[in-house]
């Protein structure tokens, strides 16, 4: 199901001419990976950066996805019982962030479902067994669990989301 944004709002690949230089969340590490590196990470393939834009160009949030591993052992045993051995392929939510302009209007949430929406998609065309995201703080980590992220085992700052559980979230 497609996240629904008001009029005047659209989500877009970040590209070399969007300002990001007014970008402020409030999270030093959030701003700063934005402005300095989410272009140069994308350059080299190894994450995708989507942005929400006000028309005509204000950035109102962003979310970084990429490509990852974990060892099995280091999953849920619900999970990684059924799994053999070795390295397992994930989607990290790596960034997600709202501009304080913006935030406590639904944004951070529309954000999440569209990135959420994105790895179900892609799910589908290349396999993973979860999304899995670190938390910079505490009010992060409750945010996140509010949409069933569960804490990795040895990692509290670390949660996850099974592909089982997003597949069935977005109804499939």
């Amino acid at each position: 199901m497609p996240v629904q944004w008001p009029q005047g709002f659209s989500i877009q690949q970040l590209e070399k001419s969007h300002k990001r230089a007014a970008f402020c969340s409030g999270a030093d590490g959030v701003d700063e990976w934005l402005k300095k590196y989410a272009r140069q990470a994308q350059d080299k393939r190894l994450s995708v950066t989507r942005i929400l834009i006000k028309e005509p160009d204000i950035i109102v949030g962003y979310y970084t996805l990429a490509m990852g591993q974990v060892n099995f052992d280091e999953l849920p045993p619900e999970i990684a019982r059924k799994l053999p051995g070795t390295m397992m392929p994930i989607i990290t939510l790596a960034w997600l962030g709202v501009d304080q302009r913006f935030q406590g209007r639904g944004f951070g949430e529309r954000l999440l479902a569209q990135a959420l929406a994105d790895c179900h998609h892609t799910g589908h065309i290349m396999p993973f067994v979860a999304v899995l995201l670190d938390c910079v703080t505490l009010n992060a980590k409750k945010f996140y669990q509010r949409y069933d992220f569960k804490e990795l085992p040895g990692h509290p700052m670390k949660l996850m989301l099974p592909w089982k559980l997003l597949d069935e979230m977005m109804g499939a």
